[in-house]
């Protein structure tokens, strides 16, 4: 059979990784595949994160049948829906072993080497997640827009909502309100048209023209980006209160809010030390030993 061979993969909505490690921890192959959410379904989510997966067997000379000498760390969007995780494990699986848990909780065993720590994911939506002391911990991430403060998709919706507030003549305008306006041809029925039919991401679209606003001193702009700050401020903290002594920055928009963040806050933050791939293979390794 040869040696154990593991593969970390991280699967997410938009799409899914695969990395092929040999005992020593060297890269044999890399694999991706389309999406790999349970929201699309149990059946179809596996079969991406199996196309990866042979897709990194095949990079690195080896047949599918291979799989059967693969330790696998697999880091699944929305496996926290009800019955999901409970579905996977009953599934019948080509692995040697195999060993789940969400795309936040292998980034952040990624972002901090396997060590107790956490992670504040700022991007299209926003949470907190911590392993302690084998415990993980969540805090917000619970969808657009009852929650993901701090977001992209939650700067976008308050631009909406104060250029509307401009557009009647309750608060006074501002430039980054005029630009939002002017996507919608200065029509605020428009806006109401478009916000039938829009999705987080498309509300998040607006993000880097409030970022940039906010940048250039617009008042407005910086009402909005102080009070997303303060919302992922939230979010650090409370990882800190529940244990997490280390805590990194992900995500599309970590970069441009992190300036923003609270003094006290961003001392808190390390560097990310490897990608969400890297903690699934951590895991591989868990749940083989």
């Amino acid at each position: 059979m040869g040696e154990p061979l593991y593969i970390g993969v991280d699967g997410g909505g938009t799409g899914c990784r695969a990395r092929l490690e040999d005992g020593s921890g060297r890269v044999l192959g890399a694999g991706i595949a389309g999406p790999a959410t349970t929201r699309l379904g149990i059946e179809q989510a596996m079969t991406a994160v199996e196309t990866a997966c042979r897709a990194a067997l095949a990079e690195a000379g080896l047949d599918g049948s291979q799989l059967s000498r693969v330790h696998a760390g697999i880091g699944l969007a929305g496996i926290g829906r009800k019955g999901a995780l409970a579905e996977l494990m009953a599934r019948a699986h080509p692995f040697a072993s195999i060993g789940f848990a969400s795309d936040g909780l292998i980034a952040c065993i990624g972002a901090h080497g396997g060590r107790d720590g956490g992670i504040v994911i700022v991007g299209t939506g926003s949470v907190g997640l911590a392993r302690v002391a084998g415990k993980e911990i969540r805090v917000g991430g619970y969808g657009f827009p009852i929650s993901d403060e701090g977001s992209g998709a939650d700067l976008g919706l308050h631009a909406i909502r104060l250029a509307l507030r401009a557009a009647d003549g309750r608060i006074e305008s501002s430039r980054l309100l005029v630009d939002v306006m002017a996507r919608f041809g200065n029509d605020p029925m428009e806006a109401v048209a478009w916000m039938d039919r829009a999705s987080a991401t498309e509300y998040a679209v607006l993000a880097p023209l409030v970022m940039r606003h906010a940048d250039q001193g617009d008042a407005i702009g910086r009402r909005i980006v102080q009070g997303a700050a303060e919302q992922i401020d939230g979010l650090v903290r409370a990882l800190v209160e529940r244990g997490a002594e280390r805590i990194a920055l992900v995500g599309g928009l970590s970069s441009a809010i992190e300036p923003w963040l609270a003094p006290d806050v961003r001392r808190r933050l390390k560097p990310v030390e490897a990608d969400a791939v890297a903690g699934a293979l951590l895991l591989a390794r868990q749940k083989q030993a």
